[in-house]
Formats: C-alpha cells, sequence, structure tokens
C-alpha cells in the first residue's frame, strides 16, 4: 500500500487560472482599467474583432470577455503574417462595490469600453456645512 504524502502549505501553488479544453491558441486582449469616484472603466484592444464576435457577461462575480478573432479575408498571398487568429479570454474579479445590472459597453475602433459603474452607497458625497 501506498504511503499518503502531504504537502506543505508553502510548497503548494495557487492556481490562478481555470484549465482549459480549447485546441488552439487563446490570447488575453491587452487592458486598461481606470477609477474614478463613479466608475470603473475598462478598455480592451480588440482589433479587428467585431462587436458581434465578443461575448461580455457578469456571473457571480466576475466579468468574462471571450471571443474569436476571425482570419483575414481575401485570397491575396501574405507577405508578412504576424496578426494572429484564434479566440481571446479573460476573466476579471468584480468587487461588490459595482453595481452589476448597470455595467454597459460599447465597441468602436477595435476598442471595447466597458463601464462599471459604482453603487451609490461608496460614492463619495459632498457634505454641505451650514453656517449658524
Amino acid at each position: 500500500m501506498a504511503d499518503i504524502v502531504h504537502t506543505p502549505a508553502k510548497d503548494r501553488q495557487e492556481v490562478t487560472r481555470a484549465e482549459t479544453t480549447h485546441g488552439g491558441p487563446r490570447f488575453s486582449p491587452r487592458v486598461d482599467i481606470f477609477e474614478t469616484d463613479k466608475e470603473l472603466t475598462l478598455f480592451a484592444d480588440l482589433p479587428g474583432v467585431a462587436p458581434a464576435d465578443v461575448d461580455l457577461h457578469y456571473e457571480k462575480g466576475e466579468l468574462v470577455l471571450r471571443g474569436k478573432v476571425a482570419p483575414p479575408r481575401g485570397d491575396t498571398p501574405m507577405l508578412l503574417e504576424e496578426y494572429e487568429v484564434g479566440d481571446f479570454y479573460r476573466v476579471f474579479s468584480i468587487h461588490e462595490s459595482i453595481d452589476p445590472v448597470r455595467i454597459a459597453a460599447e465597441c468602436k475602433n477595435g476598442v471595447l469600453t466597458v463601464h462599471l459603474p459604482k453603487v451609490e452607497a461608496v460614492q463619495p458625497r459632498q457634505i454641505a456645512i451650514k453656517t449658524s
């Protein structure tokens, strides 16, 4: 009978990414995130991706961005090919200070912009000071 070996916690590695069963290349689009008092704004570079090929959804505290980069159309032979084709995938943990009902997105010129409004309770507010 084999002995059971317990790995000490310090030697364990935290898994930060889910395993995938999908074959082929998978990309992580470059993303910038900015914060204001009222919202977080996420900008994702998706050059050549049609909005119809993007799946953006919020579920159980996560914002999931996935889609497909289609091959360029045309019968012209390539002289240089650096533009990669395949699927892309990113997942962001969303803090409870974000109002998931009001999340909105638009795609223009290859940039996906996602607005993540903060709930009213966490937004700073100015308090008026009364004079006597």
